[in-house]
C-alpha cells in the first residue's frame, strides 16, 4: 500500500525548492533528493525525497501539493520509512489576505502511525511578497484522525486507544530569500499544532533548507528537519532530526 501511495504522490512531479502560490505563474513543479550512506561495519543509509507542485485550475485559485518521503536503514534494519502529503487551495493568494483549505495524510514507521488525515481550513497573510523573497504567516483549524498500530502510549490516558481524534489549530510560518546575487538560496517551514481540546496533546515542526544554485534547472540542496510530537509510543522518543544533502530539480 505504501509503495502505491508513493508512486501516487511523486509520479505527477516526474513528469511535469519551496514553491511559492502568489506568483504570476500557472504551473511550477521541483523535486528534491537528499540522502547519506555510509558502508562498512555499521551500514547507514538515509533518504528524502520532496516534491512540490502548484498550478491554477481557474483564474482566481491555486492548487498546490507538497508530498515527501524519508527512508532510515541502520545495520540493514530499518528505522524510518514515513509519507506526508500537504494538500493545499487557495483563493486568490495574489492579495495581501487570502483564504486557504487544507488536506493532509501522512505514515509514520517508527511511530508506529498506520495513517493520519486532517482536514481544514484557514488565512495567510502575506508579511513579504517579491519576486525574490518572500515571508508569509498563517493561521488554520482542522479535523484530525490518527490510527496507531499499537496503543500503550507515553501519556497514560490514551492507553488502549488504536485511534485519536482532536481539532487541531495551526500557526504556519515559512519563506524564501535569495541572497548574494542569488547564489545562495534559504529556504524555511515551521508549524506549530496544538489540539482546541486537549493541552497535552500538541506537535511541531522545522525544516531548514539550503540550495546552491549549479545551472538554471538544478540546485545543490542541504535540508534540516526537527519535528516533535507530544503522544508517542511508550518509550520512544518524541523528537526526530534529519540532515540530508542532495539535489532539487525545478521548472522555473
Amino acid at each position: 500500500m505504501k509503495k502505491k501511495l508513493l508512486l501516487l504522490l511523486f509520479f505527477p512531479t516526474l513528469l511535469v525548492a519551496q514553491i511559492n502560490e502568489s506568483d504570476s505563474l500557472k504551473l511550477k513543479a521541483n523535486l528534491s533528493l537528499t540522502g547519506f550512506f555510509q558502508g562498512g561495519n555499521v551500514e547507514t543509509v538515509i533518504f528524502r525525497a520532496k516534491s512540490e507542485v502548484s498550478f491554477k485550475p481557474l483564474n482566481n485559485w491555486v492548487f498546490k501539493t507538497k508530498n515527501s518521503y524519508i527512508y532510515q536503514e541502520f545495520g540493514r534494519e530499518k528505522a524510518d520509512e514515513d509519507i506526508l502529503s500537504l494538500n493545499f487551495l487557495y483563493l486568490n493568494p495574489e492579495r495581501k489576505l487570502y483564504p486557504l483549505a487544507l488536506g493532509f495524510i501522512s505514515t509514520n514507521f517508527r511511530r508506529e502511525i498506520d495513517l493520519r488525515s486532517l482536514f481544514g481550513v484557514g488565512l495567510t497573510y502575506q508579511i513579504l511578497n517579491t519576486k525574490k523573497n518572500w515571508l508569509k504567516v498563517a493561521l488554520s483549524s482542522e479535523y484530525e484522525q490518527t490510527r496507531f498500530n499499537e496503543t500503550n502510549f507515553n501519556i497514560s490516558e490514551y492507553d488502549g486507544k488504536n485511534a485519536i481524534n482532536t481539532m487541531r489549530a495551526t500557526l504556519w510560518f515559512n519563506g524564501k530569500y535569495q541572497i548574494f546575487k542569488d547564489k545562495l538560496i534559504l529556504t524555511h517551514e515551521s508549524y506549530y499544532q496544538p489540539s482546541l481540546e486537549h493541552s497535552n496533546n500538541y506537535r511541531w515542526q522545522t525544516d531548514f533548507g539550503i540550495e546552491l544554485p549549479i545551472f538554471d534547472f538544478l540546485n545543490f540542496k542541504i535540508n534540516y528537519i526537527h519535528t516533535f510530537e507530544s503522544i508517542v509510543i511508550e518509550n520512544q522518543a518524541q523528537n526526530d532530526t534529519f540532515l540530508t544533502f542532495g539535489f532539487t530539480i525545478k521548472n522555473y
